[in-house]
């Protein structure tokens, strides 16, 4: 049996209609699933707001492990969507991330498609 992706399923796009529109038509189909995970949206929404924090930082502000937060940040620096700078403050190591604007873009789309859905909720 062929496989088709879901935006195929979906059947397109009309055009000029915006990511809000196809949230109310096909709400889990538009979801950026890499941000859409618990950690990665928290470390994605916490850079949003702060110009730069360090790896401790992030680990302190999220209540995550020294393993879960790598693996997540991997992941969003991986897809462009944050930066990661390391350094040394004398002879301590320091990690520091930053968030690109493609991440910014990717932050936007995200709360976007989140408040369309609030929307089409309650319309109901």
């Amino acid at each position: 049996m062929a496989r088709t992706s879901a935006r195929t399923s979906a059947g397109p796009r009309r055009p000029g209609s915006t990511a809000a529109d196809a949230a109310e038509t096909t709400p889990a189909l538009e979801l950026d699933r890499l941000i859409h995970e618990r950690i990665r949206l928290a470390i994605v929404s916490s850079l949003a707001v702060n110009d730069a924090l360090t790896f401790n930082e992030l680990k302190t502000l999220l209540g995550t492990s020294d393993g879960n937060l790598s693996v997540h940040a991997r992941k969003l620096e991986d897809a462009r969507y944050v930066t990661c700078t390391k350094s040394f403050d004398g002879r301590v190591p320091r990690t520091e991330y930053r968030l690109t604007a493609a991440g910014r873009q990717a932050l936007d789309r995200y709360l976007n498609h989140m408040e369309a859905l609030i929307r089409a909720a309650r319309k109901t």
